[in-house]
């Protein structure tokens, strides 16, 4: 049983499945750090100097009776409130995330296809109409059978041949 386990673990998918939830992990981390440090603060100022993540309403007073100028000080009064920031941070943290990962899947889909096919080379033999062998397009007699080919082959000629021999 012990085996069976190694087989499956060192198995090709199993590996590459841990490495993308690393990797994906980590990615997470990134993207977390873009939209707070980078997006937001733009954002927020653009919209009158809001920081998303403090952007809530109060459902209920905490055992100290509001305002509350941030979320940390609500929260610490025990207040309940509605994360309008924190949620809007998470949506677009994902939206991040879902777009790399589709522009990721789009690039390794496009790795894999294989490119424009060529056109098929013209073809070099053709069929002898009585033994039905390949041979060369020049040629006038069949190397197999030795019969004469006739010029132009057309399939009422090759059945006609092939039924006359």
């Amino acid at each position: 049983m012990l085996d069976e386990y190694k087989t499956f673990a060192i198995r090709g998918n199993v590996v590459d499945m841990a490495v993308g939830i690393i990797i994906g992990a980590a990615f997470n981390g990134v993207v977390q750090s873009l939209v707070k440090d980078v997006l937001t603060p733009p954002l927020g100022l653009l919209m009158g100097d809001v920081d998303f993540t403090n952007l809530f309403l109060v459902l209920k007073d905490g055992t100290t009776p509001g305002p509350y100028a941030t979320l940390e000080a609500a929260r610490s009064a025990g207040a309940v409130t509605l994360n309008m920031g924190v949620f809007l941070n998470s949506l677009v943290s994902f939206l991040i995330v879902s777009f790399a990962v589709f522009l990721l899947v789009r690039y390794i889909n496009r790795l894999r296809m294989p490119d424009v096919a060529p056109e098929p080379a013209a073809p070099t033999v053709k069929k002898c109409p009585y033994c039905v062998s390949d041979v060369a397009l020049t040629a006038t007699r069949c190397p197999h059978c030795t019969s004469q080919i006739p010029e132009e082959e057309g399939a009422a000629d090759t059945t006609a041949a092939a039924s006359e021999k």
